[in-house]
């Protein structure tokens, strides 16, 4: 008869049964050596026959947890292609859910390499900071540069004098000043993004779960 038990049952089962069958297979013996004139082994200091059966028993153990746990791990991954969750960014099975919260974290097959949201955001965000700080530095040194032109062409007593001549400094200023070309109102792009996956990130732990607690599989 088919044993039924839920997702959550079954993950946990299965990750018990990977220390268990490792420790199993760490503890088993299954050759030793005797002397022809003795009765028991030397490394486990029993008679052949016991160590004959022990040897036997523990490999039938480690075969049969290691069927159990491959049927518990097909009956997972059969699950989680048939099961589908809802999130705002649409419907994924529970296996393709998976798969993309852990290429989002960096640790899928190819680690944070297919972490391709994070490295868009990452590579906006340095760049419009590089931006902002040249624009910055540009414009000093162009203000220091007018501030120069101005005391040239007045003085220092420049209160005294006409202030047209300045009308050439603010010029040259509006010409020459660095200005940020961003047709994709990139800070908007940035904080819809991160907004996006934060969101779904949350959404895709909260439906997995609760997929898991309810979705039964049988054994």
């Amino acid at each position: 008869m088919p044993e039924k038990m839920l997702v959550t049952q079954a993950l946990d089962e299965r990750d018990l049964l990977v220390k268990k069958i490792s420790d199993k297979i760490s503890k088993a013996s299954f050759v030793d050596t005797v002397k022809k004139n003795e009765e028991r082994v030397y490394e486990k200091r029993v008679s052949r026959e016991e160590f004959a059966r022990d040897a036997g028993a523990s490999y039938q153990q480690i075969l049969d947890l290691i069927d159990r746990f491959q049927k518990i791990d097909a009956a997972i991954v059969a699950s989680n292609a048939a099961t589908k969750i809802e999130t705002s960014y649409g419907v994924f099975t529970v296996a393709g859910a998976i798969s993309l919260r852990s290429r989002m974290r960096g640790t899928g097959s190819f680690e944070e390499d297919a972490d391709f949201e994070s490295s868009l955001l990452t590579k906006m965000q340095k760049e419009l900071q590089s931006r902002i700080l040249f624009i910055d530095m540009r414009n000093k040194q162009l203000e220091s540069t007018a501030e120069g032109m101005r005391l040239s062409i007045l003085g220092k007593d420049s209160k005294t004098k006409d202030a047209k001549p300045l009308e050439v400094v603010e010029a040259y200023v509006r010409e020459n000043k660095t200005e940020l070309v961003d047709p994709l109102e990139v800070q908007k792009k940035i904080d819809t993004l991160q907004e996006k996956r934060d969101k779904l990130l949350s959404e895709l732990d909260t439906q997995i779960k609760v997929s898991n607690a309810t979705t039964f599989i049988e054994i």
